[in-house]
């Protein structure tokens, strides 16, 4: 019995310890087990999502009005503004005159109207760009920490990019309708929507379900070029700056790499939010057609050929003023949250 009581410990104690090695305290092998599981909840698809979500109304709130300004501008010179202009000299020129004149003559927090859809339109857009994007750079790569080719992020960047807008458009429509609400009361007409909810139920009677993706090519072709600007350029130019200058993961790394996505986002991305903004304001007949144009290559030609192909940028300046202090705000807060959590780099 003793000798068998004295042989039993060292098989009990050799049953938590690896084969050939010593045996590991109980506390130790705890921690090393549940240093995984808290990476995994962190690094997650939902956590991930979350995350983005947060960081993206947080960056929205912020920089919405410069959104509402770059909206008002692009419509400027199109047929029903011409139209209108017989009617009323409220025509803006700029983008401080614009953002001025919104404050002024209908009140400062009308530079917020809409911001409501645009906040729904990052419950699918941002969770989806950003987990869909890290889906796909971690099947090209081992674990998604590697610096993609500049080929592979284009191609993640644009798919992200159009899927997430697709299933986002309805919300972007909306938003589009509500901005547009303030200047058509202005100019004496009457309003076609009150709320987001009024909005969504309009468009629902006018075209039925498929009238939520009214205008959605355009936006998911707008999308796809924003997203190839935006995730490729701060990917490749966040691992490109860490490994040629040897520079940490820090808010430095964040703020150059977010300043350059900012801007080539907008470079590749205005033509098209052009002709996305003025397909969605463009008024429709009962069965939901448009009556200005066709369709985006419609909207793109007409555009070009009476206002020249300046007009593809009408907009820009407070596109880019937005998309950078956006991207800043929204990578800057991405990878806090991330690093408070416990959550690996980006």
């Amino acid at each position: 019995m003793a000798a068998a009581a004295t042989g039993s410990p060292p098989e009990e104690s050799a049953t938590p310890s690896a084969p050939g090695s010593s045996p590991v305290p109980a506390s130790a092998s705890g921690r090393h087990q549940l240093r995984p599981v808290k990476y995994d909840y962190a690094d997650s698809f939902a956590c991930t999502y979350i995350v983005s979500v947060v960081a993206a109304s947080i960056a929205e709130l912020a920089t919405y009005p410069l959104d509402l300004t770059k909206t008002r501008l692009q419509i400027q010179g199109e047929a029903a503004a011409v139209a209108s202009v017989a009617k009323t000299n409220m025509q803006y020129r700029g983008m401080v005159a614009t953002a001025f004149g919104i404050a002024r003559e209908e009140g400062a927090l009308k530079l917020w109207q809409g911001v409501t859809p645009a906040l729904y339109r990052h419950l699918v857009y941002s969770g989806v760009r950003i987990c869909s994007y890290d889906l796909m750079r971690k099947e090209f790569t081992e674990n998604g920490t590697q610096a993609l080719p500049v080929w592979k992020s284009a191609l993640c960047g644009v798919t992200a990019g159009a899927v997430a807008q697709w299933l986002a458009s309805p919300a972007d429509l909306v938003k589009v309708q509500i901005q547009m609400e303030g200047r058509r009361r202005l100019m004496g007409e009457p309003p076609r929507v009150n709320s987001a909810g009024h909005a969504f139920r309009e468009i629902v009677q006018r075209g039925g379900i498929k009238g939520l993706w009214k205008g959605s090519i355009p936006n998911v072709q707008r999308a796809a070029l924003v997203n190839l600007g935006d995730l490729t350029t701060y990917d490749t130019i966040k691992h490109l700056i860490m490994h040629r200058l040897q520079m940490p993961d820090c808010h430095t790394v964040h703020v150059l790499a977010s300043v350059c996505a900012g801007f080539v986002a907008a470079i590749m991305g205005t033509p098209a939010d052009v002709v996305k903004t003025r397909i969605m304001n463009q008024p429709t007949d009962e069965k939901g057609r448009g009556l200005l144009y066709r369709g985006s290559v419609d909207c793109l030609r007409q555009t070009v050929s009476k206002e020249g192909f300046a007009a593809l940028y009408k907009g820009f300046l407070p596109c880019w003023i937005r998309m950078a202090p956006w991207s800043l705000t929204f990578w800057l807060s991405f990878e806090q949250i991330r690093k408070m959590i416990g959550a690996s780099g980006y």
